[in-house]
């Protein structure tokens, strides 16, 4: 526990705002992959499938989230200050021979390298909380995450950069400049770090061995909080870089225009993030999770429908009786025959007007999916047909354009509420663990990592085996389903062991809410 008279506020946000921006700048460096890997790609200069391409974008999450345990724990050993500092300059080693890779493998081995930058995270939550007292800790975290958006700062200004660099596609090979330009980034910014910042660690964090260390591990709270984290952070970080090379793919949008829309995703991130924290202090972090894990379930399924134009097997038109065909037109079909003499049928046509396709996309904005059915003979004059023979097969044609601003709008609602899940998940780790916040906070940030570096590998398969971009809604519906359950049934099994009774009054207000 932080005792309130030994803060000291001049140093305490001269400590946080140093660790946001560093933070800041850490992110930026390990989203981008994002942009570069697609930018290569589309380019030609490298010619890698869906998989592949997922594995790099998601090979620095890796690193940055195995890391992140083991930064924990040297945070709470040897402080905060030392340990951000020296992780900024070994990701700026790694990051300047990003420019001298050639192969896949290098490709590879370099994203390892510069993916210490996602232990960032680590570091800073276990010394920004050291400088906090707990009623003000989520704010101060939540301000601290607020660096989650250097992701908008590579997915906007990458493109961008890369277009100066390469003199608009003139000199491709000017990508290998980009690398650099972030290595020496994070170097300045970790001399700035360094001048901003004041040693300070926890009491205990020289007296433990590992295993007492790693002892928080065992709660299998630890674990659930794991998982909302794997979700609200993980599936974040994935679709920051997931969404550039969606929008090009499924819009078909240059790369900066992609870039800047899947900035206005990750973009607000920050501020959400700080307001996540403030709302956690006030309204609890469980409400604020409940809040989260519903919205967030609610986008993901309406994001989930993909756009379509396709044609459908409609209702057709059959003899009724048996004859001879005589006449044949768009709108109907006439048959004859000796007993009966002459029998029209009646065929739906076709209205091109309210047939709309994805070549429409940009002429018209088409909210809704869309429906449209009509008849076509398959017979001609002269046939000779049995009764209930097919005279006209039905055809039923179905549109839904998932317009693109309706899409970002759903993007942006999510992300809106995944970075305010960020800081309702980091606002229990002090109140529950007070004394292993590096190491609580460190695996918690190791799990929610590995999201970020399965979700792109995830969706790279997904979308080779169907074809799909929509499946990683699909993903994502389904984790959080997971989520919520697991909540639900803890909070319910808590409620149920320390006030029964409020939990049967509870299901009394309901029931008589449902009669009335």
């Amino acid at each position: 526990m932080i005792d309130a008279d030994t803060i000291e506020p001049d140093k305490a946000r001269s400590v946080l705002f140093a660790n946001t921006i560093a933070f800041a700048t850490c992110f930026a460096c390990w989203m981008v992959y994002g942009v570069l890997i697609t930018f290569l790609v589309e380019n030609g200069l490298y010619r890698w499938n869906a998989s592949q391409i997922g594995m790099l974008i998601g090979i620095p999450v890796l690193t940055g989230s195995i890391m992140r345990l083991p930064v924990g724990i040297w945070t709470d050993q040897f402080g905060g200050r030392i340990i951000f500092a020296g992780l900024m300059l070994l990701a700026a080693v790694a990051m300047y021979f990003v420019g001298s890779c050639d192969t896949y493998m290098q490709f590879l081995l370099a994203g390892l390298g510069f993916g210490l930058c996602g232990a960032s995270f680590a570091v800073g939550i276990a010394y920004t909380s050291l400088w906090f007292p707990k009623e003000k800790q989520g704010t101060a975290l939540g301000i601290f995450g607020a660096g989650n958006a250097g992701a908008a700062l590579t997915s906007m200004g990458a493109p961008h950069l890369l277009k100066v660099l390469t003199d608009h596609g003139q000199n491709l090979e000017g990508w290998r400049m980009m690398p650099k330009i972030y290595a020496a980034a994070l170097v300045v910014k970790t001399l700035i770090y360094w001048f901003l910042t004041h040693p300070k660690k926890v009491e205990h964090g020289r007296g433990f061995t590992m295993a007492q260390r790693l002892s928080p591990l065992k709660d299998i709270r630890v674990w659930r909080f794991g998982l909302y984290y794997f979700f609200v952070f993980g599936g974040f970080v994935a679709l920051a870089q997931w969404l550039v090379p969606y929008y090009v793919n499924v819009y078909a949008m240059p790369l900066a225009m992609a870039g800047m829309m899947a900035a206005i995703f990750s973009l607000p991130s920050g501020v959400i993030r700080a307001l996540g924290g403030w709302m956690s202090d006030v309204w609890g972090a469980r409400f604020v999770m409940y809040m989260v894990l519903i919205a967030c379930l609610v986008s993901s399924i309406l994001l989930t429908i993909p756009r379509m134009d396709i044609e459908s097997p409609g209702q057709g038109v059959t003899a009724l009786k048996s004859g001879t065909v005589v006449s044949v037109s768009g709108q109907k079909i006439v048959l004859e025959n000796a007993k009966d003499g002459v029998k029209e049928y009646s065929l739906r046509k076709k209205n091109p007007s309210s047939v709309y396709s994805i070549a429409q996309d940009r002429k018209e904005m088409v909210v809704w999916p869309t429906f449209a059915f009509w008849q076509e003979p398959v017979v001609k004059v002269g046939d000779v047909v049995e009764k209930k023979q097919l005279l006209a097969r039905g055809v039923t044609h179905i549109f839904f354009q998932a317009n693109v601003w309706i899409f970002t709008l759903l993007t942006i609602i999510l992300g809106f509420f995944m970075s305010l899940g960020k800081a309702a998940v980091y606002k229990h780790i002090p109140d529950y663990f007070p004394k292993d916040v590096g190491v609580v906070g460190g695996i918690v940030g190791v799990l929610g990592g590995l999201g970020g570096f399965v979700g792109p590998m995830v969706f790279g398969y997904l979308l080779q085996l169907t074809g799909i971009w929509t499946t990683c809604w699909l993903l994502f519906t389904g984790l959080i389903s997971v989520c919520l359950f697991w909540m639900h049934w803890v909070i319910t099994k808590m409620v149920r062991q320390k006030a029964p009774e409020l939990l049967h009054q509870i299901d009394d207000d309901i029931k008589h809410a449902i009669r009335m």
